[in-house]
């Protein structure tokens, strides 16, 4: 692998894929008859939204040698996301990913990546370890670790990035990869000790901790090995707490929902963001509710992730 010139304010590894999303809302998907598509995938999607707010990313990260491939690297680049580290895997193809849209609060996903995504074929022999290191912030997804190869090269990359910077794993739950909850367990605690940062949902806190009431979660994720916890609420917004004694609690901000899906890689680009400008932990809690909240009124997720200025817009018409 070549060098890196300079390093990057963020690298994410971990899913990538097609969106195909209906462009007719409240329909089932057998009488929806028109769809869109778009880049999709959790680190994929982080990636761009940190890019939108102007920071220098890049993802590592596999696809299928098909036309949606050559898709992906497309929207990849025209986001301004660095694909260098998006190597193609001849016998799997590109994962597409349909949703429903029932507003506000109901968006159903159905995952095409079967027998096995590409995605899951990151292999620990071919990362580009000192990149890895050099990043300013890494990101890395329970997704990630559900299957090898995918597994070991993340665990991988977490032991050699040794907490340099901002470490962050989203804890990134989706029940249809893991066999039970069980299963992922173990690999969640050795993901948490070699993190600096921990984001994630109720769902997927209790996943990851065994816990569920956000202050519990909280706690249990800083005894785990973390620096800052980042727990998701839902409708009650967000708390953050950081090993210092220093937290923030800060509520969504409202919006006409059109599409939740892509909310929280908005957040995450966001939080990336506002960690990298030194922000304290309300402000950042703040733009990434915000970012978030912009991403549920939009349909799409990857062109939908909002610039800076559209966020302190809208901060601004909330306050």
């Amino acid at each position: 692998m070549a060098e890196t010139a300079k390093p990057f304010d963020l690298i994410t590894m971990g899913r990538i894929g097609v969106d195909l999303y209906p462009l007719q809302s409240g329909l089932p998907l057998e009488r929806v008859e028109t769809f869109g598509k778009f880049l999709g995938g959790s680190a994929a999607n982080v990636a761009v939204a940190a890019a939108r707010l102007g920071r220098d990313t890049a993802v590592i990260t596999r696809t299928g040698a098909d036309p949606f491939g050559a898709y992906l690297h497309e929207a990849l680049k025209d986001f301004g996301v660095d694909d260098r580290w998006v190597t193609p895997v001849a016998a799997r193809p590109t994962p597409v990913t349909f949703c429903e849209i029932f507003p506000p609060d109901d968006f159903p996903l159905y995952f095409y990546r079967q027998p096995k995504a590409p995605d899951l074929e990151i292999r620990a022999d071919e990362l580009d370890l000192d990149a890895i290191r050099a990043a300013r912030v890494f990101w890395i997804t329970g997704t990630g670790l559900s299957e090898d190869p995918s597994r070991t090269a993340t665990l991988a990359a977490l032991a050699h990035r040794a907490k340099a910077g901002v470490t962050v794993f989203d804890l990134d739950w989706r029940p249809m990869f893991w066999r039970d909850p069980d299963q992922a367990r173990p690999y969640y605690a050795e993901a948490m000790r070699h993190a600096t940062v921990a984001v994630g949902n109720l769902d997927e806190c209790e996943v990851a901790t065994g816990v569920r009431e956000p202050r519990a979660c909280a706690e249990a994720l800083l005894a785990a090995g973390v620096e800052l916890a980042v727990v998701k609420q839902g409708p009650r917004g967000v708390l953050a707490v950081h090993r210092d004694g220093t937290w923030a609690e800060v509520p969504p901000v409202p919006v006409e929902v059109a599409n939740g899906l892509g909310a929280g890689d908005a957040f995450g680009g966001s939080l990336v963001h506002g960690l990298l400008s030194g922000w304290d932990l309300e402000t950042v809690m703040r733009h990434a509710n915000a970012a978030g909240a912009l991403v549920a009124s939009r349909l799409a997720c990857s062109s939908a992730m909002p610039t800076g200025s559209e966020v302190a817009d809208l901060l601004a018409r909330a306050s």
